[in-house]
């Protein structure tokens, strides 16, 4: 049976018919809108954390094909923000200029556009394709230009720290009583938060998110980014013990295996820094180990994955069965995906894998550039801590590069369990925004280094000279900084 033989209600399509928005919301990002075109950087990176964070993606404008969220609504600020930056100041919009991550960041979304524009081949989904770039270069080059540095990393850490309180707090409510407050700003799944799903005699609270494993996994994966503040000073302690209490909470309220996996894969990264220097014969002995397994098991050694059960009923054969099926048709996607994969199993329609969606809905070439992303991300940290502990012998910064680290990891075990398809994308794209601000903080450090010991040898050189041949000196001769007392610019990452 083909692929396009499937169920009907599976095709492309859908969305709300007509505008579904409270006014109070719009009121609230109409606001946050005009603060984030105003205010100074460091308050506008807040306002649109906090705000984008904490409205659900059910709360639509409809103009006229087009689909608005409310996340798409604030990007529009943002955008209005940069250009005026741009006009009016000589701040470049990506800080230390564009990098390997951010060119995966332009041709992923490009590329997956371009296949789903091939595979439907009607209107609407250029209309849609259109409405994905616009939010995901949106989302992630506003984030590059707001985290700049280090210190703007140690800001949206803080931030999210207080939206993971709040979000804690709401999920907490949903726990005792069943019921998600945010049903009562009435968006179109405001029947979904007035009645929230159960496992066992469980509630699995979800907050402002599209769905309860997005909500835990929010949470999970930022629990290595709250401990990262702990090396940044005792000022920073309270709300280290705030966030990992509201990460805790988050991972546990949902009720779901995946953010449960992903909050330890943290957990377990920060604790590998003792093992730091060995990690290449472990990343090496993890491989084999899994090689070896898949030789002698009966079963493929994705196969374990459906062992894995934390919280009693979780769909781990699910999980399983997505990598097998993905694998087993690689032939049906690998060019630029299929339209309908539920006629590969029962459920199969419901790729809740980041990896495994991007292939059966794109092909093999946006799957192969997000993994380049993931490892671009990873040599970036890596480089960024070593060369700390090497030339600056700052154990605690390095530390906090290593905590960043654990917390991209952690996502990227959460990637197997589910894919972000509502407002925690901001969260991630904010992530690599952060590994850009740190590893470009570290280039410009080590420039400026280099930049004062070439001065401080040309002085050497200079004052080495006979007083009576000093006349025959051009100044152009000797770097500027020896004349000036001031270091050249660093150069773009």
């Amino acid at each position: 049976m083909r692929p396009e033989q499937g169920p009907q209600n599976f095709k492309f399509g859908g969305g709300v018919s007509e505008t579904v928005l409270h006014p109070a919301v719009l009121v609230v990002v109409l606001l946050a809108g005009i603060l984030i075109c105003v205010l100074p950087r460091k308050k506008a990176t807040v306002v649109f954390l906090v705000v984008s964070l904490l409205i659900p993606m059910d709360q639509v404008l409809l103009i006229g094909p087009a689909h608005f969220p409310m996340l798409r609504l604030l990007v529009l600020f943002g955008i209005v923000r940069m250009l005026r930056e741009k006009l009016t100041s000589k701040l470049r919009i990506l800080s230390g200029g564009f990098n390997p991550i951010d060119m995966g960041m332009v041709l992923l979304p490009l590329f997956t556009a371009l296949s789903g524009i091939l595979l439907f081949q009607v209107s609407g989904v250029v209309i849609n394709q259109l409405g994905e770039l616009y939010t995901v270069f949106g989302i992630y080059f506003l984030l590059r230009f707001l985290i700049r540095d280090e210190e703007d990393a140690v800001r949206t850490i803080t931030t999210f720290a207080g939206i993971a309180a709040l979000i804690a707090v709401v999920m907490t409510y949903e726990l005792s009583t069943g019921h998600n407050p945010y049903a009562f700003l009435g968006g179109a799944r405001a029947a979904t938060y007035a009645s929230l799903a159960a496992r066992g005699e469980r509630f699995r609270a979800q907050g402002p998110f599209s769905h309860s494993i997005l909500a835990g996994t929010f949470g999970a994966v930022l629990l290595p980014l709250f401990v990262a503040l702990w090396w940044k000073g005792k000022k920073y302690r309270t709300i280290v013990i705030i966030g990992v209490i509201s990460s805790t909470v988050m991972t546990l309220a949902c009720n779901s295996s995946t953010p449960i996996i992903a909050y330890a894969a943290g957990v377990l990264a920060l604790c590998l820094w003792p093992l730091r220097k060995s990690m290449r014969a472990i990343r090496w002995g993890i491989v084999l180990t899994l090689v070896s397994l898949h030789l002698m098991m009966k079963a493929p050694v994705w196969h374990l994955i459906s062992r894995i059960d934390i919280t009693g009923g979780s769909s781990s054969w699910h999980r399983f069965m997505l990598i097998d099926q993905c694998i087993r048709h690689f032939g049906d996607w690998w060019l630029i995906g299929v339209k309908d994969t539920s006629v590969w199993g029962w459920d199969m329609w419901d790729t809740a894998n980041q990896y495994v969606g991007l292939c059966d809905n794109s092909g093999l070439l946006p799957f192969l550039l997000f993994v380049a992303i993931l490892v671009y991300g990873f040599k970036f940290l890596g480089r960024a801590w070593r060369a700390v502990v090497r030339d600056d012998k700052d154990k605690k910064r390095a530390l906090f590069i290593w905590a960043i680290g654990a917390a991209f990891f952690a996502n990227v075990v959460a990637f197997f369990g589910i894919s972000y398809f509502d407002q925690t994308v901001v969260a991630w794209y904010a992530l690599l925004a952060m590994i850009s601000a740190v590893a470009v903080a570290r280039a410009k450090a080590k420039t400026g280094r280099s930049a004062i010991s070439a001065a401080t040898v040309s002085a050497a050189t200079v004052s080495a000279v006979p007083p009576e041949a000093t006349g025959n000196l051009d100044e152009d001769a000797v770097p500027q900084a020896v004349f000036l007392n001031q270091l050249p610019e660093a150069p773009g990452f």
